[in-house]
């Protein structure tokens, strides 16, 4: 895995990003679009983190620190390239970045249905909080 190449994501990586949600990521986020991830990259330069490797986008994860919480979000790795370390060394450079910022735990937005990541999550050390239950309000606006 020595040419696994972990790094922050940029401005110029937005559509590149987008397309490999599309056929990574479980699910669809009402922030999946260019408005979305520009704003994410703006804001906080360092939270979306990619993984590639020969110069292709092979994963990505959302490490989000808002001064209180460590909010994780968009683990994705390829289908051909899953079972290689890549979800493991992306959550190890989320996890470092959190500790760096002050952070004490980190969170992660799972789907209910995704057991193929409810392991992964496990075998990273996390375990669902089952008496905790997430609470929406659509803020109107694209994607409501």
């Amino acid at each position: 895995m020595t040419d696994l190449r972990i790094r922050a994501a940029g401005p110029q990586d937005v559509d590149t990003v987008l397309a490999f949600w599309r056929t990574a990521a479980e699910g669809t986020s009402i922030s999946d679009d260019t408005d979305g991830v520009e704003r994410l990259v703006a804001r906080d330069p360092e939270a979306l983190v990619l993984a590639e490797r020969g110069g292709e986008l092979v994963g990505t994860v959302i490490a989000g620190f808002d001064g209180w919480r460590c909010h994780l979000y968009r683990l994705a790795v390829h289908p051909e390239h899953r079972r290689q370390g890549i979800a493991s060394a992306l959550l190890a450079a989320a996890e470092e970045r959190f500790v760096r910022l002050g952070g004490r735990r980190g969170d992660a937005m799972v789907l209910r249905r995704n057991e193929t990541a409810h392991h992964a999550w496990r075998a990273a050390g996390y375990a669902p909080e089952e008496q905790w239950r997430r609470w929406v309000k659509p803020l109107g606006g694209p994607g409501e």
